[in-house]
């Protein structure tokens, strides 16, 4: 096995920037290289780059397959669930390991981390990389984990990543849809350890999830460039069902900052929303953790800006707010959107990155409209005001 890893290690450094359809047909040129899995070390070490790039840089991780490439957690996610281990906590068992990324970062942080994974390449894979890793903190257990964490004695904290796909790989977005089931086994899970993390799909209805998990404290919904990565539910022993569950919404954007803002379900239900009479100087549009989260009336009320509609959810104020969790605009122009101004706007408007929130026509139908082209520095948002109003905001990024 070791002189078998070492060959293949070798040609996947040889033929890392190589085209792979074209590998797979020379295959006979390497006879002793199992061409197939080399191909799919490649795309997955491809896929790593920016997704785990400590990984990447290692250059002897190995992957189980594609598909645990595709659906590991990224760097940033592992490194914020980090922050969710208490400094007295030392012992964390992963009841779904999978390829052993989450498992990696919270060995950097803990004491110990037993990982249990019931494909038994995926434990060979993950034991050789921690290795090389340096993780040597990191315990593999090959089974079920529903029959193993029982014989694992008192820890401080489960995580658990359940698979979200079901009979014919059709996706599941309920929280009792997924395998292992949660809701069955985390009475036992909380006797065991103080604390259970759950990562759940950013499709799932995150209230509905809290009505079936009274044990919740807090919500995390964590996205990367604005795109919705991961919603982590956390549980905890001995939680007052009366405790407010806070929800944290982060987002890491392309240049590297962190957007955050935090509310309560409770708070979300009884703020209160002031509705926007006009467009004033700045267009605010919240990102997609805080769309996800809901947080639509608590962001409002929060940071001081004005709804356009209850359907909008868009903002606006006088004032610029540089912290506003998610993309700033300042409003050049108010076009009322009729049938005779869109035919009209090409010419005033050549080229425009194009954005439809409540409004009667989608991105691509507004811009054969239009005949918009797409890109440039102007930013159009096609949306509708407090009164009805069908309109089109002129705007540059700030």
């Amino acid at each position: 096995m070791g002189a078998e890893r070492e060959n293949m290690l070798a040609f996947i450094k040889e033929h890392l920037n190589d085209n792979t359809h074209e590998l797979l047909l020379k295959a006979a040129k390497y006879p002793n290289i199992d061409m197939p899995q080399a191909v799919d070390q490649i795309v997955c070490r491809k896929l790593m780059k920016d997704k785990l790039p400590d990984w990447y840089e290692n250059g002897r991780v190995i992957f189980p397959s594609r598909v645990s490439a595709e659906q590991c957690s990224s760097e940033k996610t592992a490194l914020y669930k980090q922050r969710l281990i208490d400094v007295n906590e030392q012992v964390l068992c992963d009841l779904t390991g999978g390829m052993g990324v989450d498992s990696f970062y919270f060995s950097k942080v803990l004491d110990k981390v037993i990982y249990i994974e019931r494909f038994e390449n995926y434990c060979a894979c993950a034991t050789e990389n921690f290795k090389e890793l340096g993780a040597l903190n990191i315990d593999v257990y090959n089974g079920n984990s529903s029959a193993l964490f029982p014989t694992l004695g008192n820890l401080d904290v489960f995580y658990i990543d359940p698979a979200r796909r079901g009979e014919g790989n059709k996706r599941l977005f309920a929280i009792e849809d997924c395998e292992p089931n949660v809701l069955e086994l985390k009475d036992e899970l909380l006797k065991q350890a103080g604390k259970v993390i759950i990562k759940l799909s950013p499709m799932v209805d995150i209230t509905h999830s809290l009505s079936k998990l009274p044990e919740a404290t807090a919500v995390h919904v964590v996205s990367v460039k604005n795109e919705c990565k991961e919603l982590l539910i956390v549980l905890e022993r001995g939680v007052s069902f009366d405790k407010p569950v806070e929800v944290t919404c982060v987002n890491f954007t392309t240049e590297g900052e962190e957007q955050s803002f935090v509310f309560t379900p409770d708070s979300e239900q009884q703020a209160s929303v002031i509705y926007a009479q006009k467009m004033h100087r700045y267009l605010y549009e919240p990102n997609a953790s805080v769309m996800k989260a809901g947080a639509f009336k608590s962001i409002a009320q929060q940071l001081e800006v004005e709804k356009l509609q209850v359907s909008s959810h868009l903002y606006t104020s006088d004032s610029l707010l540089p912290d506003f969790p998610g993309r700033v605009f300042e409003i050049e122009e108010v076009i009322d959107f009729s049938g005779k101004t869109a035919k009209k706007l090409s010419a005033l408007i050549p080229k425009a990155n194009i954005a439809v929130r409540n409004f009667p026509l989608d991105v691509n139908e507004l811009r054969k409209k239009t005949k918009i082209k797409e890109g440039g520095d102007v930013y159009l948002f096609a949306t509708t005001l407090q009164n009805d109003e069908k309109v089109i905001l002129r705007c540059r990024k700030v």
